[in-house]
Parts: C-alpha cells; sequence; structure tokens
C-alpha cells in the first residue's frame, strides 16, 4: 500500500515519509513518529487521542484499501499508545488515480473514547477531502478545518482543566496588540475631547487581559509538570515565547504615555544624580527599562541559540515568528525613544545611545531574516491560507525602527553636542533619523502590500492566534506614519495615518469577536489545533 504524504502547515506542500508506512517503522511502532505530532505539555495519550481525532483537524491522513489490512495495523499498534482507538473499514472507491499536484484521501473512522477520560461517548469522525494544491494557494484544502461547533464533526466539549492544555505563549498576541491600540489612540494628530480618556480604558483593559492571560498560562504550568520547560523549547510554541516580552514593552510605553505623560519634563533634572528630585514614576520607568534590556538581550541570544543546536528548520517551512525572538530587544529602541522626553539629560542620553543599540541590532537581524522569507517566498510560494496573516509581522521590523529613529533623535537633549564642534549636534541628528525612518517606512509599505495581496487572495477560514500579526505589526506602521506626518509637519500624512488607525481599530474589532468565537466553539484551546502541535 502506498504511504499516504503528508501535509506542511506552512506551505501546503507535500513531505516526503522516512518509513513507507504511516503506522510503523521497523521495529519501532509508535504512530504519527514520522509526522511530528507532538504536544508540548505532558498529556497522555489516551486523553489527547480522543480529542486529537475528534478535533477534524489533522494534517496527517491514513489511506486504506481492505478491512483486513486494517485490521492488522489496528493489532501491530502498542496498547500503551493508543489504548482505545478502533479502526474501521476505509472505502475510497472513486478516487483511484493520483494527480502529480494533489492528494484526494477520502477516510471515516470511529473513536472510541478512553475508559479514564470521563466516560465520554462515542463520537464518529469524517474527516473532510484534502485538496492539497502544489503551489501554496490551496481555496479548497480543508486539512487545517475545524467543525464550526463543540459538536460538529464530532469534537468533544472537554473540560477547562484539559483545555488549558492548550493555553499557549501566542495568547500574548492579544495583549500586545491591545496595548499596542492603547499607544494609538494616544499618538493621533486629530484628537477630540475623551478620547485620552478612551484610551486610558484601553490602557487599563490591557492591564487586566495580561493579568488575566498570566494566570491563565501559570495555572496551565502548575497543573501540568514539565509544560514550562516543554513550551519554551518546542519548535513551534517556543518561538511566541518572546510575546510575552512584547506585552511588557506595551505596558511600559503605555505607562509613560498615561501616567506619566510630557508634562513632567521640566521637573526631572537632577543635578545631584541621585534621583530624590525626580517623580517616583520616572525612576520606576527607567530602571523597568534597563531592566527590559538586560532581560531581552539574553532572550535574544539565549534562544536562538537555542533553536540553532537544538532543531532542524527547512527553509521551504520559513515564517515570520523566526523574527519573534529578536523582536523583544528591538522595541527596547522603541521604548527609549518614549521614555527619553522625560529623563534628566544625562539619563536621557545614556537610554537614547542603548536604545539606538537595540534597534540597529533587531533591525540587522530582521534584513537577514528577510533574505530567507524572500528566498522561501520564490522558492515555495505563498504559505497556506490559514498562516497568511503571518506575513504582517514583517511590516513590524522596519516600522517600529522608522518610529524609534524619529523619537530618539527627538529625545536628545536641545543642547546635545558631544565634542562642542558642531559636527554632531541634536538637529542633525534628528535630521539623519527622519530620512532613515522615510526608507525604512517604504519597505514597511512594501511588506504590508504584500501581506494584503496573499490575504485578499485565499483568505484564512478558521481563526488562529497569528491572526493577531495583522494588528501589532501594523500598529508600529500606523505609529511610524503618524510621526513622519509630525515631522514634516504634513497635514496630508497626518489625515492618512488618521485613516489608517481607523481601519486598524476596525481590523481589532474584527480579530477579537473571532477570537472570542474561537473559544467558545473550541477552535483553539483544543488538541490538535494549538500553536503546542508543530502540525496542524
Amino acid at each position: 500500500m502506498p504511504a499516504p504524504l503528508p501535509v506542511s502547515s506552512e506551505s501546503g506542500r507535500h513531505a516526503v515519509p522516512v518509513s513507507p508506512n504511516p503506522f510503523t517503522d521497523g521495529d519501532n511502532r509508535t504512530p504519527f513518529n514520522k509526522y511530528k505530532y507532538k504536544y508540548s505539555n505532558n498529556s497522555t495519550p489516551a486523553e489527547e487521542t480522543d480529542a486529537y481525532f475528534s478535533s477534524g483537524r489533522s494534517s496527517t491522513v491514513y489511506d486504506g484499501e481492505r478491512d483486513n489490512h486494517l485490521e492488522d495495523l489496528e493489532k501491530s499498534l502498542p496498547i500503551h499508545t493508543i489504548p482505545s482507538l478502533r479502526l474501521d473499514a476505509v472505502h475510497s472507491a472513486g478516487h483511484g488515480h493520483r494527480h502529480h499536484h494533489h492528494n484526494h484521501t477520502h477516510q471515516r473512522q470511529k473513536d472510541y473514547d478512553d475508559d479514564d477520560n470521563d466516560g465520554k461517548n462515542l463520537s464518529e469522525v469524517n474527516l473532510t477531502t484534502v485538496h492539497n494544491n502544489h503551489h501554496g494557494d490551496e481555496d479548497d484544502d480543508d486539512h487545517h478545518d475545524p467543525p464550526s461547533s463543540p459538536t460538529a464533526g464530532g469534537g468533544k466539549k472537554l473540560p477547562l482543566r484539559q483545555r488549558l492544555r492548550h493555553f499557549t505563549w501566542a495568547w500574548y498576541t492579544l495583549t500586545m496588540s491591545t496595548g499596542g491600540l492603547a499607544l494609538l489612540i494616544a499618538a493621533q494628530p486629530h484628537q477630540f475631547p475623551g478620547l485620552r480618556q478612551i484610551g486610558l480604558a484601553v490602557y487599563i483593559i490591557n492591564i487586566l487581559l495580561f493579568s488575566l492571560v498570566t494566570s491563565a498560562m501559570a495555572t496551565r504550568f502548575l497543573l501540568f509538570r514539565g509544560a514550562l520547560l516543554a513550551s519554551v523549547t518546542h519548535p513551534r510554541e517556543g518561538l511566541f515565547f518572546p510575546t510575552f516580552f512584547l506585552s511588557i514593552a506595551t505596558l511600559i510605553t503605555g505607562t509613560q504615555r498615561y501616567c506619566v505623560g510630557s508634562s513632567v519634563v521640566s521637573s526631572v533634572d537632577d543635578p545631584t544624580g541621585g534621583g530624590m528630585g525626580q517623580p517616583p514614576l520616572v525612576v520606576m520607568i527607567r530602571v523597568a527599562f534597563w531592566t527590559y534590556l538586560a532581560v531581552t538581550t539574553l532572550l535574544a541570544i539565549g534562544q536562538y541559540s537555542y533553536v540553532f543546536a537544538a532543531h532542524s528548520y527547512g527553509l521551504q517551512t520559513m515564517m515570520p515568528t523566526w523574527i519573534l525572538p529578536i523582536f523583544p530587544v528591538m522595541l527596547s529602541g522603541t521604548i527609549a525613544s518614549v521614555i527619553s522626553e522625560t529623563q534628566p539629560k544625562q539619563e536621557a542620553v545614556e537610554i537614547v545611545v542603548a536604545g539606538l543599540t537595540c534597534q540597529g541590532l533587531g533591525i540587522a537581524v530582521a534584513f537577514m531574516m528577510y533574505a530567507h522569507m524572500v528566498g522561501r517566498l520564490m522558492q515555495s510560494g505563498l504559505p497556506h491560507r490559514e498562516h497568511r496573516t503571518g506575513l504582517f509581522m514583517c511590516v513590524g521590523p522596519p516600522a517600529f525602527t522608522a518610529l524609534a529613529f524619529i523619537g530618539l533623535s527627538g529625545g536628545l537633549p536641545e543642547n546635545f553636542d558631544h565634542d562642542l564642534d558642531g559636527v554632531l549636534d541634536g538637529a542633525v541628528v534628528e535630521t539623519m533619523g527622519v530620512v532613515g525612518a522615510g526608507f525604512l517606512w517604504a519597505l514597511s509599505f512594501w511588506w504590508f502590500g504584500i501581506a494584503v495581496l496573499a490575504v485578499v487572495q485565499s483568505p484564512p477560514k478558521h481563526f488562529h492566534l497569528g491572526w493577531w500579526a495583522g494588528v501589532f505589526p501594523n500598529t508600529g506602521f500606523t505609529l511610524a506614519t503618524i510621526s513622519l506626518g509630525n515631522a514634516f509637519q504634513s497635514d496630508g500624512v497626518l489625515w492618512f495615518a488618521t485613516a489608517m488607525s481607523v481601519l486598524l481599530l476596525l481590523a481589532y474589532c474584527f480579530v477579537l469577536y473571532h477570537h472570542v468565537r474561537a473559544v467558545i466553539v473550541q477552535d483553539i484551546m483544543y488538541p490538535g489545533r494549538d500553536e503546542d502541535v508543530e502540525d496542524h
């Protein structure tokens, strides 16, 4: 019997399995070992198998020809691996030929629940036809599709405790997007009465959301031993670990905008250098900045070092999530551009220099990743429709760098002249920052256009937490547009930025609605549907 070809979740292409039999590999008869279906939390095979086969969303398909052959396969499975799996007959009449670019498989399985899994009922799973297009545009490919409700397609209603197994680091994309929205409201060029109060409310809501998400993550790690280490070392979920620090970055900058503001700029100079004459929040913000910079620098070095040593990613699987480990330290520059204006002169210069250094590191690594991303797109085409929103992540690095360049150059003291020779003063640095920001803004616009066309060409059908990539990076893009409009004193650019802000608000509401709905109908926080699996 020919072996089925597993499908890559990123590009929709076939990967060649090592073993000719998807169920066996010589003497090692462990299912799924050739298709890397792994959970990053320590769930038992019995618990996960029932939920997984009822999810209707597996990207690994099984082919069969005769009842007796399937019975032999069933007998070969070790009881300790899948204690309750039963395979029904597979009838594939009418689908005898295989096209070079497509794989059509029909299957019907019966999933009997494990006795230890709270006595759940027998569920019958119908796995839909899988159409895998060769060039990545799979409008008819439903191998990522979940059932539309907890009961549709055999999906079982799981208790909250079991669903918390799949509460991943990617949930922090919600809080970093909400924090970015609060910053965008504060930076609006066209204010109206009550707008700042709305932004303050969003900032407070973001603090509450951050607390809830962090509590849920802590609960997951307490309930399931070893889940913390497994999550940060997982080849897919681990790449979302930096979103925790990105959320903290939005909290620091939000605190600066809504709790410190610019009204204290004339009262923060402290000739003694001891900080005794400064408002407490100004000192706390400065301490938070240096702590954040140190931790995220270690993260950028440590996580990439681990990924280089422990994982192997093919170029055809490259996605913008590879950029995430460098993102937090890069945002040190953005934080510095926001807080430097209210810091004492000496501390402001130190913060600006450190922020500029980190921003340069981040954009340099991003450029290297862009080379891989373009090579992946040229070689393998656009990602699968369910992952195309991730392309918006490429908008973020140049946009936030443009924002930081303008903010950092403006955050220097007015009398800044390091050598007192008039060569490198604040005005020269500010001019260089604005020019460089214009170049980088254009790069962000290019990536934004590519991402929009890719999503419009083949929109995702089911919610993933990666949808938030369409919000947070574009927040930086909009903020950079506002900063350029202010630098050029252009009303046209500022009104264009206002229109962008309105569209971004609509995008946020759209993604938030689908996020809440996905939690209710079990499209996420469910076995096989989250970032804790390598392929879904």
